[in-house]
C-alpha cells in the first residue's frame, strides 16, 4: 500500500491514537480513586481485583489467534469497541463488586488485544531501521493527547465536581471514536498465510523479558499508585496532576526512547531502564519511613512519575522483536505470545505482593518494593544478553527525520 491511501491511513493512524491517549487518560487518573470511594477496597481486594483485570491479557494471544484472517487493523478496532464499553459500563453500573469486575474485564480485554497490534500497525508505516522512532513519533501524539485530557481532568475534577459517570463516560466516547478511525483504515494484510500461534525457542528471551517484565509493571499499575491513594490518602485530583506530569515528560521522552533504540540498539535501552528501575525501587520501599512525611511524599510521587513514564521503553521490546522475527507475519503472534506471558504472572504476582503488604505491619509495601528491585536486577542481567545496535542501524550516523 503506497501513496494517497498509505498517507490517509497514517493519519487516521494518528488520530486513533490521539483517541485512544484521551480515553486512557480518563482510566489511569480516576480508576484507583473510584475503587477506593466506590468500593472501599482494601490493598487485598484491590490486588485480588488485578487477576480478571490482567487475564484479558493471558487470554491476548488467543483472542488476536481467533482473529486473524481480520487483519490488524479490523482486530484493532474490535479492541477499541470492547474498551469503550467497558469503560461505558463501568461509569453506569450500581456499586456491586461482581458487576464492577465484569465490566473491567470486558474494558481490559480490548485495551489488551489492542497492545502487539498497535506497535505492528506503528512499524508497518516504517523504513527499515526506524521502527523505534516512528513509535516515537506516534506514541508522543498519544501522550500529548494525555496531556490535553489531563489538564481538562484536573480542571473537572477540581473545579466542576466531575463524577466519575461522566469522566468514564467521556473515555468511553474516545475510544468509540478511536473505533471509527480503525474501521476508516484499509485493511493491511500482509500476503500469505498468517501464524495463528507462534512459540518458538529462537524467542525464549524475548519471553524470559516478558516474564519479568510482567512482574516490574504491577509496581506502577498497581502497588505505586495504591501507595499514593491509600497509605498517603491523596484524592483523585493529585492523581489526575501526577499523571499530567508523567504526560508532559512524555511528549520528550517517548521519541527520545525511540531514537535511542534506532540509535544504540534495545539492549542498552532496556538495560538502562532496568537499572534506573532498581533505585526507584528502593526509594519506594523506603522513603516512608525514613523521610518526613512531605519529603516521603514527593519521593513516592515522583517515583510514580518515572515508573508510569519508564513504560515508553515497551516500544523498545516491539523493535527487538520486529528486528528478530524469522519471518514478517510472525511479528503480531510474537508480540501477543509476549504479551500473554507476561500476564501470566501479572495475574497472579499482585495476590503475592498484597499477601505480602498486608502480613508485613505498617511497613509492609516494603517488601513488596523490594522484590520490584531484585526483579528489575534480574532484568538488567538478562538484557546483557540481546544483541548491540546493528551495523545498518541509523545510529550510525546522524538521525534524519523520516519523510512525510
Amino acid at each position: 500500500m503506497t501513496g494517497l491511501p498509505e498517507a490517509r491511513d497514517r493519519r487516521l493512524f494518528l488520530a486513533a491514537s490521539v483517541l485512544m491517549g484521551l480515553g486512557a487518560c480518563v482510566n489511569s487518573a480516576a480508576f484507583n480513586n473510584y475503587l477506593k470511594d466506590a468500593f472501599a477496597l482494601d490493598v487485598a481486594r484491590r490486588t485480588f481485583l488485578e487477576f480478571p483485570r490482567e487475564l484479558p491479557g493471558f487470554l491476548v494471544s488467543l483472542f488476536v489467534a481467533s482473529l486473524a484472517l481480520l487483519g490488524e487493523v479490523r482486530i484493532a478496532m474490535i479492541a477499541n469497541l470492547a474498551a469503550g464499553a467497558g469503560m461505558l459500563a463501568l461509569g453506569w453500573i450500581p456499586a456491586s463488586y461482581g458487576l464492577m469486575i465484569a465490566t473491567v474485564f470486558v474494558y481490559s480485554s480490548g485495551a489488551h488485544v489492542y497492545m502487539p497490534l498497535g506497535n505492528a500497525i506503528g512499524m508497518s508505516f516504517a523504513a527499515e531501521g526506524d521502527e523505534g522512532s516512528a513509535l516515537g513519533r506516534f506514541a508522543a501524539a498519544n501522550t500529548l493527547a494525555l496531556v490535553a485530557g489531563s489538564v481538562t481532568l484536573l480542571a473537572l475534577f477540581s473545579y466542576a465536581s466531575l463524577s466519575y459517570r461522566g469522566a468514564f463516560s467521556a473515555g468511553a466516547a474516545f475510544y468509540l471514536s478511536a473505533a471509527a478511525c480503525f474501521l476508516a483504515m484499509s485493511p493491511r494484510h500482509r500476503p500469505g498465510p498468517r501464524p495463528r500461534f507462534v512459540l518458538r525457542r529462537e524467542y525464549s528471551r524475548y519471553y524470559l523479558i516478558s516474564v519479568l517484565y510482567g512482574a516490574r509493571k504491577q509496581l506502577f499499575i498497581t502497588f505505586g499508585p495504591w501507595m499514593l491513594v491509600d497509605l498517603f490518602r491523596q484524592p483523585v485530583s493529585t492523581m489526575t496532576f501526577l499523571f499530567l506530569l508523567v504526560s508532559l515528560l512524555g511528549v520528550v521522552v517517548k521519541p527520545a526512547v525511540g531514537r535511542l533504540t534506532d540509535r544504540f540498539g534495545p539492549r542498552a535501552v532496556l538495560g538502562g531502564e532496568a537499572f534506573l528501575t532498581v533505585g526507584v525501587c528502593l526509594a519506594y520501599a523506603f522513603a516512608p519511613s525514613l523521610l518526613p512525611a512531605g519529603a516521603a511524599l514527593a519521593v513516592v510521587a515522583a517515583c510514580y512519575v518515572f515508573d508510569q513514564a519508564s513504560d515508553a521503553v515497551s516500544m523498545t521490546r516491539a523493535v527487538y522483536v520486529k528486528r528478530m522475527v524469522r519471518r514478517p507475519e510472525d511479528l503480531s503472534p510474537t508480540l501477543s505470545a509476549g504479551i500473554s506471558i507476561d500476564h501470566a504472572v501479572s495475574m497472579f504476582l499482585p495476590m503475592l505482593g498484597g499477601l505480602a503488604w498486608r502480613s508485613g505491619g505498617e511497613a509492609g509495601y516494603r517488601w513488596v518494593f523490594l522484590g520490584g528491585a531484585a526483579v528489575a536486577a534480574l532484568n538488567f542481567i538478562v538484557t546483557r544478553g540481546l544483541p548491540g545496535r546493528r551495523p545498518e542501524a541509523p545510529g550510525a550516523g546522524p538521525i534524519l527525520p523520516t519523510p512525510r
